[in-house]
């Protein structure tokens, strides 16, 4: 993985980062002269990651939230964001579309299935009590 440039943010598990962490991410990746709608996707993916660590990974607690944005060799997006909450406790059913640990607040459970459709990767690690990783990789177009 050759790295043309990165950077790394940790923000507390505040609703009101979850357009920090976009913004971020837009202001990263205008060095790579994305089109509109890729970097609509990719905003669309990292609020869905931290939104996901803020309510289900944090639930009723606070903690920091790490992401880690990377511009690769061959207009390629490295995104990871990582919490220390609850973990996941089955990744496979977290990953079913409409599935969510949080129905009373009015969640749709389907946060993996965006983040599958706007990626080219999706990687979700989880431990017990130890958090989750979500790792996502997406190839932008030539603009040419």
């Amino acid at each position: 993985m050759e790295i043309i440039n990165e950077v790394k943010f940790t923000m507390p598990s505040l609703s009101i980062n979850e357009s920090v962490a976009r913004a971020v991410v837009s202001s990263f990746l205008i060095q790579a002269d994305p089109s509109v709608e890729e970097l609509s996707e990719i905003r669309t993916v990292v609020s869905e990651a931290v939104t996901n660590a803020i309510v289900h990974g944090y639930r009723n607690i606070s903690g920091n939230i790490e992401m880690t944005v990377k511009l690769l060799k061959n207009r390629e997006i490295y995104i990871k964001i990582k919490d220390k909450g609850c973990g996941i406790e089955n990744i496979e059913q977290a990953m079913e579309p409409l599935f969510t640990t949080a129905p009373e607040e009015e969640r749709s459970g389907l946060g993996f299935s965006v983040m599958q459709s706007f990626t080219d990767s999706l990687k979700v690690k989880s431990k017990s009590e130890s958090g989750t990783t979500v790792v996502m990789r997406k190839k932008l177009k030539n603009n040419e």
